[in-house]
């Protein structure tokens, strides 16, 4: 596996919350570069024991926002 795939929203109260989609791995951060560095603690210790980790990390930001139409 090259990539992991982690699916990012973002808390009401300004923080994030990471998601791998394929892996059992979940992380959360106070600002985008705090996630980002728990990101990659995160993969770090799921793969501390692989001969090899995944090469890139795409944090995919899903922003889910309902708009009411009149």
């Amino acid at each position: 596996m090259d990539e992991l795939v982690f699916q990012v929203t973002q808390e009401a109260d300004g923080g994030y919350v990471a998601e791998c989609l394929g892996e059992d791995i979940f992380t959360q951060g106070d600002s985008w570069d705090a996630l980002r560095d728990n990101v990659l603690e995160a993969v770090r210790g799921f793969y501390f024991d692989e001969p090899a980790r995944p090469r890139q990390i795409r944090l995919h930001l899903v922003r889910d926002e309902v708009v009411i139409a009149t």
